[in-house]
């Protein structure tokens, strides 16, 4: 089977039960809500200091369940063993098309990726290498973190821009972002899909070369995922939900302050058992993702990148993004925050 019957015959016959949880009225909401990569999310630490938050503990606790890709997250919300999901922007034109969740919302930002003046992933080859352009990719092995996932699409759009078509004219293989770097040293593969930490791993080290960047390949910036849930759990858990996002909203503005960067580093640091030295020389600076201190998606940019997959045909329809966002719940909550402009 192709990758194109393999996708969306992955998410056919799932269960489209109702998402919605039960709690008692005298107990805080358990958002279960899942992750997949820190700190490009910082959902996992944003809770790890409750004293600069309002309503955590009180009317909502998290729990920040981590996925290595968004089909299980799809599944997840399918059988309301999840309540926010954080889908790439392939997953969520899937999850509607396919998984038939036509009450999926975008209610936040994920991360976004090729902002203006921020990091942009690079796919890169070793410096030896002879490979210079896309051109020369032909015949060689390029590797992604995950077949499916938004990096992986930037790849192939970059490579059928110039012409490029899996197994005829190169060979794709998945590699997880923390094995990238090593592989291309052993030369098992000729191009590396990076994210961070590794992208300052290799800019440290050198011996690396950038061939061409996601926001090369999408044409500019990238939603790269944005936090989903479904609407009759959005109805029932407003007031919660506002609430969740107020909070999250207080801990991004807290992380990126200059003032406690030092602190922030530890704390992601500590959460990930990695060197504080893995992350000091760009977390929170223009070298590292944009991190929204309101959540706020960008819906034209996801929009287009939805668009790109359906052009490329692993969509089989058109999703308006419009019509299936809801940004009401991080609108209200950024208005209760005294420096957001109204």
């Amino acid at each position: 089977m192709g990758l194109r019957q393999f996708l969306p015959a992955l998410l056919m016959g799932l269960a489209v039960l109702s998402p919605c949880g039960f709690a008692r009225a005298d107990e805080p909401l358990k958002l279960r809500v899942a992750w997949t990569e820190i700190p490009t999310h910082l959902l996992p630490v944003a809770f790890a200091k409750p004293d600069i938050l309002k309503h955590y503990g009180k009317s909502y606790t998290v729990d920040a369940i981590r996925f290595r890709g968004s089909a299980p997250e799809i599944e997840g919300l399918a059988s309301g063993e999840l309540d926010i999901a954080t889908l790439g922007y392939s997953s969520f034109g899937l999850a509607i098309l396919n998984a038939r969740m036509d009450d999926l919302r975008v209610i936040a930002d994920g991360h976004k990726d090729g902002v203006a003046g921020y990091q942009s992933s690079p796919y890169v080859v070793l410096a030896s290498s002879p490979i210079r352009t896309i051109d020369d990719l032909k015949g060689k092995i390029v590797a992604t973190n995950a077949i499916g996932g938004a990096a992986y699409f930037a790849m192939v759009r970059a490579l059928h821009d110039h012409g490029f078509e899996d197994k005829r004219d190169y060979h794709l293989v998945e590699i997880g972002f923390p094995n990238m770097l090593a592989s291309l040293q052993d030369k098992k593969i000729d191009l590396g899909t990076l994210s961070q930490p590794s992208i300052g791993a290799a800019e440290r080290d050198g011996g690396y070369r950038t061939i061409f960047t996601i926001r090369d390949a999408m044409h500019g910036e990238t939603q790269m995922t944005v936090m989903s849930a479904r609407a009759p759990f959005i109805a029932a858990h407003r007031a919660a939900l506002v609430d969740f996002y107020e909070d999250f909203q207080t801990a991004i503005r807290w992380f990126t302050t200059p003032s406690h960067r030092d602190e922030a580093i530890k704390i992601i640091s500590d959460f990930t058992k990695q060197p504080v030295g893995n992350f000091s020389d760009w977390l929170f600076t223009k070298d590292d993702s944009n991190h929204d201190p309101d959540v706020r998606p960008n819906l034209v940019a996801l929009q287009s990148n939805i668009d790109a997959v359906t052009q490329l045909g692993f969509l089989k329809a058109a999703v308006d993004v419009k019509s299936h966002s809801d940004l009401s719940l991080i609108d209200e909550a950024a208005k209760r925050h005294p420096f957001t402009e109204k």
